[in-house]
């Protein structure tokens, strides 16, 4: 769904803007990129649920692959380059600058405490987008019981979570054809 009338210039300033205020990675910058995506009318609320699957199960980081997706579905390879390089820019300008001046001041109480003070935010960012993932994805009460198995699976058993993909895909598979059979 290419879309000529969004600039690339726009794409690239979204995606900078993002990038530059975000703290947290990735699945902090979901509920701005949605937001952003929504106001602007770029994207449907389904075309985001697919962007973030398919950010989410394609390899690396998951914001430049929601910028890169986001960035295709709006104006094709231009877009997807255009958003990638406004989503990392910001954040390896900040970076290189810290990096710049961190050795000086890594010990200083005051850095210490903001850093401190910056965690619970980036928490909170990462949860907004986990809580409306589980709503829109949840719609029965068997999918409400394997979010609760998973997360109980991988946070209080410590199993992988490549282990509760693979069985989740496993089991998906048998259901499909068990219905299928029964037609």
């Amino acid at each position: 769904m290419k879309n000529e009338r969004v600039s690339l210039w726009s794409i690239f300033g979204v995606f900078a803007k993002i990038g530059a205020f975000t703290i947290g990675g990735g699945y902090a910058m979901i509920p701005l990129i949605e937001a952003e995506m929504y106001r602007r009318k770029w994207i449907s609320e389904d075309d985001m649920a697919d962007i973030i699957v398919l950010a989410q199960s394609a390899p690396g980081i998951l914001a430049v692959n929601m910028a890169i997706y986001s960035g295709y579905r709006l104006r094709g390879l231009k877009g997807a380059v255009a958003a990638s390089i406004g989503a990392v820019l910001p954040s390896f300008a900040i970076i290189l600058a810290i990096a710049m001046l961190f050795t000086g001041i890594k010990d200083n109480p005051t850095v210490m405490k903001i850093f401190r003070g910056i965690r619970p935010v980036a928490v909170g960012l990462i949860l907004v987008p986990a809580v409306n993932m589980a709503r829109k994805g949840c719609k029965s009460w068997w999918a409400w019981v394997v979010l609760a198995a998973s997360l109980a699976a991988v946070a209080i058993l410590k199993v992988s979570p490549i282990y509760i993909i693979m069985v989740t895909i496993a089991a998906a598979t048998a259901v499909s054809f068990a219905k299928e059979g029964r037609k």
